[in-house]
């Protein structure tokens, strides 16, 4: 049996953000961007939707070794023992990698790194932004006879904070190879439908509510090693063009198979009947709901759930 990749761009629902951010001097909080098309672009690493996706595991009662401590003076995790990717999902999906000589030789023969099995890369805003910014108050911590005995303070005057936020919908895509999940099926489920109701994306000390969940879904199976079409390509409307090169797998002049495709959410409800014909001949996989989708989608490439 031919081994069959997955490969899948998530498109959310757009909202104000400023959930992902870096902090600089003068109580500035700043959107992190890149700069294309000659615009900048908010942009959220695949590392805070990674870790939102580790703990969205932990609530579905997957076995994990890795936490966040959350009352340490500076970001911090917890490991409960040596990394083993044949006991706990999250180093399974997100693999580790281990530094010191001398953990590594106390804990041989278990091996010291290993390469995440879930590819995900940045998501990236649809609108540009276009400098928009809030500022809210800080207020002073007052010393009175109410508590002067547990007093504390962070600041000796109240503050001005300046925050910069972007309205917009994000889009990022992911990728996992078949070879890759055989040995736990059942925490690769979890993970897409982890995937499916992500949420929790979130810097600014996550006070900021986002959700991750998809708005609308393109994903591919196939045994090709890349994914054959622009995985950015949502559109500020939420259309996806790269649907015109679908087709009828026998057709001499077709240049993906639509047999291949998965598509679902807003997109499809949004669809002219025409496109929505045209699509169901040539075979592809249509569905109204994000979330239906996913649960096909994880039968189709999992071959214990078949």
């Amino acid at each position: 049996m031919k081994n069959i990749n997955l490969f899948a761009t998530v498109l959310t629902y757009p909202a104000p953000s400023s959930n992902y951010r870096g902090e600089s001097e003068e109580n500035r909080t700043v959107l992190q961007k890149i700069f294309q098309n000659g615009q900048k672009y908010a942009v959220v690493s695949p590392e805070s939707m990674r870790n939102a996706l580790r703990e969205t595991l932990i609530f579905m009662g997957l076995p994990h070794n890795r936490s966040r401590v959350y009352d340490a003076d500076q970001l911090a995790v917890e490991f409960k023992e040596f990394p083993n990717a044949s006991k706990y999902a999250d180093d399974f999906l997100f693999g580790f990698f281990v530094a010191k000589t001398e953990d590594i030789k106390k804990n041989k023969p278990l091996p010291p790194k290993r390469d995440s099995i879930f590819r995900c890369n940045m998501a990236v805003a649809l609108s540009p932004y276009k400098y928009d910014a809030v500022f809210y108050q800080s207020p002073l911590n007052q010393e009175t006879k109410n508590n002067e005995k547990t007093f504390w303070s962070n600041a000796s005057t109240s503050a001005l904070l300046h925050r910069e936020v972007t309205h917009t919908a994000f889009q990022y895509p992911f990728a996992l190879s078949q070879r890759d999940c055989l040995e736990h099926p059942e925490w690769v489920k979890a993970l897409l439908q982890a995937i499916a109701q992500l949420n929790k994306v979130a810097g600014g000390h996550a006070r900021a509510y986002y959700e991750f969940a998809p708005r609308s879904v393109v994903a591919r199976l196939t045994p090709k090693l890349v994914a054959g079409y622009n995985t950015y390509d949502f559109d500020d409307m939420g259309g996806f063009s790269e649907l015109n090169r679908l087709g009828k797998a026998e057709d001499k002049n077709c240049d993906l198979p639509a047999k291949e495709f998965w598509i679902g959410g807003e997109i499809v409800r949004n669809m002219e009947n025409d496109e929505l014909t045209r699509l169901k001949e040539a075979g592809a996989h249509l569905y109204t709901n994000s979330e239906k989708l996913f649960d096909a989608l994880t039968t189709e490439f999992l071959p214990s759930n078949k």
